[in-house]
């Protein structure tokens, strides 16, 4: 605080909590005016516009359509981790069940309607953030590039309501909580992201090193502490303390490492940094500007949390392009930061790239649909033409959005064959089979397969190094119990002997 305004102060008012002067950083502004009933219908209009592309799909990658299964079945009496189960916590299955129940489980639709009130949240909370600390212009620039930015990954990876999505509120309003130095609700902000997404955890790092800097450091961890640990504890109270914990931390050993497939980690982080440079370009010029001219612009606890995000991306090695969007947030607000300590010439060019970038990547969304979409609608229509509305099957595969496409329920807990096999988009054929599934997974697999065998197997595997060949269990439950009835697009189908089905 200025000397003249302290001077102002009477006595006996409480300084507020104190942050290092940075250039050109202007004081809070008095009140509200007129600040955001301008700002939030521009934002909910922006955040709108950049996440059209999701409703014009029915799912845009197989998470969408392992949550949508997922609900569907704890909807229908299963029970999360026991008779369901997924690598991740459980808020996001629990918030698809909850929508399901709400509005039925034949569409994606109010999800995807929520996925657009979490980005306008994330971008509602970075203005606040900037406009506290440099002003109203910041905070429109924070808000508004952040949004433009958030879509500019390949549209499955942009428009999925999938886990950072529902992560990335938490963890700005983790910051704008630490910020104010509301440290109990920072603590279950934190808390927030980490039960939506385990890599949510990063945030932490520039919280704590908020509290370090600030006062009341004692009661403000205690706060904290509480804030972080006791939901977490409520969560685990709610599935059980060992199941939670294996199946969000400890039973993703093999998944989690690079073992066998360092050069395709190396590839895939590879391209999944240049796309996302590519469309975050209107925020790394003026951070890259401000680098580059070595001035000191951006308070270092933004710099932590975008050093604790990319350690996120990295974390299981496998790189996918929604690993990305974790990243938006801290840049935004650097870059935001940086645009004041540069010559007005710079934010007209991040503006620019940032609007050319979000309408390239929105063309790109409207225009292309996912990948394996319309092979996994043949599967679902073929399995609907040949199974009872009541029958359990088997898609042995990786896209388990065609249990939901085809209406029918799972035969048992795990929904992909990567679950089993270890096999995944970012992996090679190395550390892939029986050995290198979920620790205990495949002795559940084989008793659900003798105690409530499924009318129809679906091998989707398409030549891939999980096919049912290379599976001594699997090989021999489908010799022993099924035949071949047909295929469709490259997927075998299975019905069991002496009981075609229907």
């Amino acid at each position: 605080m200025p000397v003249a305004q302290r001077a102002a102060v009477p006595a006996g008012t409480p300084v507020p909590h104190a942050r290092p002067p940075y250039e050109h950083e202007p004081a809070a502004p008095p009140g509200n005016g007129p600040f955001w009933r301008r700002l939030l219908p521009a934002l909910a209009v922006l955040a709108l516009v950049t996440r059209l592309p999701s409703f014009a799909r029915p799912l845009w990658n197989p998470d969408e359509g392992f949550l949508a299964t997922e609900a569907r079945m704890l909807g229908q009496g299963a029970v999360l981790y026991r008779t369901v189960v997924d690598r991740k916590p459980p808020v996001l299955p629990w918030l698809y069940e909850l929508c399901f129940a709400l509005f039925g489980d034949g569409s994606l639709l109010p999800v995807k309607a929520l996925a657009v009130l979490a980005q306008l949240l994330t971008a509602v909370l970075l203005a606040s953030l900037a406009r506290r600390r440099w002003g109203e212009r910041a905070g429109r620039t924070a808000g508004s590039l952040y949004l433009l930015a958030s879509v500019c990954l390949a549209p499955e990876d942009a428009q999925a309501a999938c886990f950072e999505v529902f992560m990335l509120p938490w963890t700005a309003a983790a910051i704008w909580c630490a910020d104010r130095a509301r440290w109990g609700a920072a603590g279950l902000a934190v808390a927030g992201a980490m039960l939506t997404k385990q890599t949510g955890g990063a945030v932490l790092a520039p919280v704590l090193l908020m509290l370090w800097t600030g006062r009341g450091r004692g009661s403000g961890a205690v706060a904290l502490a509480l804030g972080a640990v006791l939901p977490v504890a409520a969560v685990a109270w709610l599935t059980g303390p060992a199941r939670l914990l294996f199946w969000s931390v400890t039973g993703s050993g093999t998944y989690a490492s690079v073992a066998g497939s360092v050069p395709l980690a190396v590839d895939r982080a590879a391209a999944g940094a240049t796309v996302a440079a590519v469309g975050c370009a209107g925020l790394l010029v003026p951070v890259g500007a401000l680098v580059l001219a070595r001035r000191r612009a951006a308070p270092p606890e933004l710099w932590v949390w975008l050093a604790a995000s990319g350690v996120a991306v990295t974390t299981g090695f496998h790189f996918f392009g929604h690993y990305y969007l974790q990243l938006i947030p801290p840049l935004a607000l650097l870059a935001t930061s940086a645009l004041r300590a540069l010559p007005r010439r710079v934010l007209r060019t991040a503006v620019g790239l940032s609007v050319l970038s979000c309408g390239y990547f929105l063309g790109w969304g409207l225009t292309d649909e996912p990948p394996d979409l319309p092979h996994s609608l043949k599967v679902a229509r073929a399995v609907r033409e040949r199974t009872r509305p009541t029958a359990r099957v088997l898609f042995w595969g990786m896209h388990p959005e065609q249990y939901w496409l085809a209406d029918r329920r799972p035969s048992g807990r795990f929904l992909t064959a990567g679950l089993l096999t270890n096999y995944s988009g970012g992996r090679g054929p190395s550390r892939v089979g029986e050995a290198y599934g979920v620790p205990g997974s495949w002795p559940v697999f084989r008793r659900e397969l003798a105690h409530r065998p499924p009318e129809l197997v679906v091998d989707d595997s398409r030549g891939k190094p999980y096919a049912p060949g290379r599976l001594p269990s699997l090989r021999a439950a489908l010799a022993r119990s099924y035949e071949r009835v047909g295929a469709v697009d490259g997927a075998v189908l299975y019905a069991r002997k002496g009981r075609e089905a229907e």
